[in-house]
């Protein structure tokens, strides 16, 4: 069924060579024969040692077992070359889908150090990197590819997404809120009202004034209980709690987030698409999330060693009752 394709490799081969072998001709013509036929032999060769004669048809989605192999082929390729930005994105992603969190980072942190003037490459180096991150954080080298990224290509809207986020750990929400108001006139209606909401939470924090627009129906309804050892004037009043849905899988920031002080609790929080900090992608585009909640003593987004946070529980969405977090 595929024997013809090293057959094309040859006549290929064999036609280039008798164009390259021309001039042979006048001092010989047994040479310039001799040569057309060994070079046609040596691309049908080339073929069958390099070539796929399956590729043209059909193939099976991989497995991971075929996965694995293909990064151990492409970990051994680099080795031998190790200077293609590509190649180092390419294992990055590739590690990423099996879940090396830690291996797709350093790949991608390859690729960065050889494509500095790759937009693409510089955003999806930092997402790997918080992703890796034990608390899902944008360090100082992931926020300098996502600043050089944004510079290079200001109208990229997933790195001026990234960058708000990182921005927003770091406490600088007035930064945040006007990277992503330059954002809105490109967003479709739903999407721009999604990121909204992310930045009136921003500019509130920022002690700015904001226009804060109309909730979207909660999609989530989530129950917080507090431990019962928890005594509530044992905290300082800057003590916060965050509820918080992440993509299964996904990138590491909230799909879906709300803010509310301790005192408030125990309660129930609604999450909805007006809590999704990536406007492209709410949380009701979300087939499956974790939903969590944390603690935070010093009332920051960043999480702390003195932090108390819940299991997360997986959720279908959409999802019909209330879904229960309690803290160990």
């Amino acid at each position: 069924m595929t024997h013809w394709l090293p057959m094309v490799a040859a006549v290929a081969a064999a036609l280039l060579a008798a164009v390259v072998l021309w001039p042979l001709r006048q001092q010989g013509r047994r040479s310039f024969v001799l040569g057309v036929v060994a070079l046609g032999v040596a691309g049908a060769c080339l073929y069958l040692l390099v070539g796929n004669p399956r590729a043209a048809q059909v193939q099976p989605a991989p497995s991971v077992a075929t996965l694995r192999d293909g990064v151990e082929a492409l970990q051994q390729a680099l080795q031998r070359d190790p200077q293609r930005a590509d190649g180092w994105a390419l294992l990055g992603r590739s590690q990423a889908e099996l879940g090396n969190a830690a291996a797709a980072a350093d790949a991608f942190s390859r690729a960065a150090a050889l494509a500095p003037d790759e937009p693409g490459v510089l955003v999806e180096a930092a997402q790997a990197r918080a992703q890796a991150d034990p608390g899902k954080q944008f360090d100082d080298t992931a926020l300098a590819w996502l600043q050089r990224a944004h510079t290079l290509s200001p109208d990229a809207e997933r790195a001026s997404w990234l960058l708000g986020i990182a921005l927003r750990q770091r406490g600088r929400n007035a930064e945040a809120a006007d990277l992503w108001s330059t954002l809105l006139p490109r967003l479709e209606p739903g999407a721009a009202q999604a990121l909204q909401a992310q930045i009136a939470i921003a500019r509130e924090a920022a002690g700015q004034p904001s226009d804060t627009p109309a909730a979207a129906p909660p999609l989530l309804q989530v129950r917080v209980h507090l431990p019962a050892s928890l005594k509530t004037g044992d905290w300082p009043a800057s003590t916060q709690v965050f509820v918080l849905a992440r993509a299964v899988g996904g990138p590491p920031m909230p799909v879906a987030a709300r803010k509310l002080p301790l005192a408030s609790f125990p309660a129930t929080v609604g999450l909805g698409d007006g809590d999704s900090p990536m406007p492209t992608a709410p949380l009701s585009a979300h087939r499956e999330v974790e939903v969590l909640a944390r603690i935070s003593r010093s009332g920051s987004a960043n999480r702390s060693e003195d932090d108390l946070q819940t299991a997360p529980v997986k959720v279908s969405l959409p999802h019909d009752g209330v879904v229960e977090l309690r803290f160990p």
